[in-house]
This record gives structure tokens, sequence and C-alpha cells, in this order.
């Protein structure tokens, strides 16, 4: 499969893709809406076919979802055109179609209520959910993220446990001798041997632009305990990232990581899609992902059992605090479009109890979801995980820290030039408050006003 997408790819060019690459996914129907218990008020049907135009970055659509758009046009007419733009591409291609008012119907957004309103002009660009009957059953955590100005402006539907964490192929462990590090020394140590026995020990797909940058913001409740208030000083424009050590230590261990050939040889063409694959393969022991990697990759190789994989935290600067983020890919429906009712309902299927479970069910990325009444299906180890480290936690950083997350991908950037020595850990912690200072200056924040 090449490289390169194409700015924009249809549905119906996805389907095809996937069936190239060998999806076995099943099919299963999704629950009838007969019995559902939504009281929001209906809306009239289309006597005509409609289509709904809904735009998103890559990996924000899950395949149960597309399942469940199938379903929704047998039983109201209404298509769902899902436009899948690459993740490198996509915030610039949403704020042209957005500043031209030529946005789709339906546009995905990564919420967090510090920046929706910059990335997304909500309160002009983004219809008023508040009054949905979904909204009660939301994670209340989740709808916060979603609002600006006291009112919901996004749909999410995300795994409140999708947590980056570091999942590792137990078999290498015992064969190896090796425990779980809880310290950044632990990890490098632990990294050494398993690169002596001739096993890469981390995949790392560089390529993607973003998933490398996971390794920094991921670490902001570790940031915080060694500097108590900083998120308040940060987002008041009292503090700089420049002046904070253990972020420079971060970066600087990360770079090692790199530096000490622990990534192998090829982790600048490293592709995310490709983790299952070779994570399957146990050519590399460690990764970073989610806890549902391990039923994907039985799913797509049965002969590798999830239980082969554990998990842990990244251990930079010696992090043992559980990074929890209630924000999300979300769903937003642009005020400039002719379907908003239309729009809505469909917000309002993709949230029926029964839906959500299906959704939950056939997505194996997710064990849970931010909705009341729908069951998880956490793994022994999965709930090991938890007991392990559920008891102290706190919020990542490109949430709780204004004017971080929408520079994610020129933070990818910069991690690859400190990769390559053309850039240091504290060159990049100054271009990061530079941007803050630019993006802040151009929101007219009263904290950065000279």
């Amino acid at each position: 499969m090449k490289k390169t997408l194409t700015v924009i790819v249809s549905i119906g060019i996805m389907a095809s893709v996937l069936a190239g690459c060998g999806s076995k996914a099943e099919t299963v129907t999704p629950a009838a809406s007969s019995g559902a218990t939504n009281s929001a008020k209906s809306t009239e049907l289309p006597k005509e076919k409609v289509t709904l135009t809904y735009m998103a970055s890559q990996d924000w659509i899950k395949d149960s979802e597309m399942q469940l758009a199938k379903k929704f046009e047998a039983e109201t007419g209404i298509h769902i055109d899902y436009q899948i733009v690459p993740s490198d591409q996509y915030q610039n291609i949403l704020k042209t179609k957005l500043n031209a008012k030529e946005a789709p119907d339906i546009f995905g957004g990564q919420d967090g209520q510090l920046d929706l309103n910059n990335l997304y002009g909500v309160e002009k660009n983004a219809v008023d959910l508040s009054g949905e009957e979904w909204v009660k059953r939301e994670d209340p955590l989740f709808v916060e993220q979603g609002s600006f100005n006291k009112k919901v402006y996004a749909l999410t539907i995300w795994d409140p446990s999708y947590d980056w964490v570091i999942v590792y192929n137990k078999k290498i462990y015992e064969k190896l001798n090796l425990k779980v590090p809880t310290t950044y020394a632990d990890f490098k140590a632990v990294s050494e041997k398993i690169k002596s026995a001739g096993t890469t020990p981390i995949y790392e797909p560089v390529s993607d632009g973003w998933h490398h940058v996971l390794w920094f913001p991921e670490l902001g409740p570790k940031f915080e305990e060694a500097n108590p208030g900083l998120t308040d000083k940060l987002n008041s424009n009292k503090e700089q990232f420049a002046n904070v050590p253990i972020m420079e230590q971060a970066l600087t261990q990360l770079n090692e990581l790199a530096k000490s050939g622990y990534m192998g040889e090829n982790y600048f063409s490293n592709t995310y899609a490709d983790t299952e694959k070779n994570m399957a393969s146990g050519k590399y022991a460690m990764t970073v992902y989610n806890l549902g990697l391990p039923a994907q990759i039985e799913k797509a190789f049965p002969e590798v059992k999830a239980d082969t994989f554990g998990y842990f935290l990244m251990p930079l600067a010696d992090n043992q605090i559980l990074n929890v983020n209630p924000a999300a890919p979300s769903k937003f429906i642009y005020s400039g479009s002719k379907h908003i009712d239309l729009a809505k309902k469909y917000f309002q299927y993709l949230t029926k109890p029964e839906n959500l479970q299906f959704f939950l069910d056939n997505e194996p990325k997710f064990l849970a979801l931010n909705f009341k009444d729908i069951k998880n299906r956490y793994t022994p180890d999965q709930k090991a995980f938890f007991d392990t480290y559920g008891k102290k936690q706190g919020t990542v950083y490109q949430t709780s820290i204004s004017y971080l997350n929408p520079q994610w991908m020129d933070i990818g950037k910069d991690i690859s030039a400190m990769f390559t020595g053309k850039m240091q850990p504290k060159d990049i912690l100054k271009s990061i408050d530079k941007r803050r200072s630019d993006a802040a200056k151009a929101a007219k924040d009263p904290a950065w006003a000279q």
C-alpha cells in the first residue's frame, strides 16, 4: 500500500483499501431502532434521499460507526458520506473550509474546552447541542471538554480508558528474566538487555508525524507533581515551558532512547498502521499504544493471543502517574449546514444505548465508552493495570494547557529534528513557548497582553 494518501478519501475508496489489506472484521447487524430510549423530538424524514457530508482525520471514524451509518441510511434514507483526510493535513483543510463557509455538514475535531473556540470558532461555526437528550448520559468530564461558554458543541463517543501507555510482550520479558520498569534507569536497562538479545526494544512510528509526540505531553501529571501549580502558571502566562527542568529532562531521555538504538533503525519510516503486524511478529518488545492493542493483534493475527501482552506507564522522568485524557476526537454540526436537524438525528441514532453497545462491541481498540450503562470489556490484564496505577492519576497537558494541543504536529517536527541532531530539547521547549505566545496574542488572550 502506498504511503501517501489523496487529500480526501471517500468512504467508498476507504472501504476498498480496507478490503485490499485483508481485513477480517466481521459484519454484525446493529440493533434495530425499535424500543430505543431517546426522548429527543423526532425529526421528519426527508422525502428524497439526502447525503450528509462528514469530514474527519485518519483513525477518528471507527468501522463500527460506519456499519451503524449503513443501518441509519437503511432506516432513514439519509446517507453519510465520510471524507477522511490525512492527519497531517486535516487541521489546515478544515480551517480553510470553515473560513470559506464551505464546511461539511458534520466535521470532526479534537475537543478540549481550552482550545475549542480557538481551533474551530465553535460559537459561530458549530451548532449548540446543549438541549440534546444524550448530553445527560455522556460522561460529564467529556461533556465539559466539548463545551464552550457553558454551551455543548461536541458529541464525543470515545473510550474513557483510551490512555497511551507502554504495551509490552510478556514472553520476551519472561525469556530475558526482565521486570516491569518503574524508573527511567530501569527502562533503559531493560531496553539494553532486549537490544543485546537481538530484538528491537521499542516500535516507534515517527513517519505519521504525531505518535512520537505522545511521550511528552502525556507526562503532564508528572510535570505537575514536580511543580505544583504549574498548569495554572502556564495558562496565566506566569511560567514558560523552557524554564521547567523536568520537561527538558523528559525530552533528553526520549532523545537518548532513539540515539541508543532502542527504537531500531527504521523508526523514521515506521507507520502507526503497521503496529499490530510488527508487534505480532515478536521483532519488537514494546510500543506506546492504548489498552486495546492486544485484542487488535489477536483479531488480525489469531495465533498471537492478547494475553501475550501487558502494560505499564511511560517511565520518562521516572513517571508513575496514570495519564488521563477526557478530551478526544469529537463530532460537530456545522452551523451553515442545510441539514442541521438531520445531522442531529444522526447524533441521536449513534447515541441510542443499543447502538453505543454495538459500537463498543465491534471496535477492538475500545474497552469502554463514555456513556452511562454501557458494559465494558476489560480483561484480567487490563484490570490488573488499573489496580496497579489507577490510584494516582492526572490530566494530560494537551488537554489542561492552553494553546498546546493545536501545535501537536509542529511539536512532532521539532522532536524529529531533535532525533536528527538539528534541535536540542531546550530548543523544542522554546519553540512551544513561541507558538503558544503567538496563538494567545492572536486570540487576544489578556494573559499575554503587553
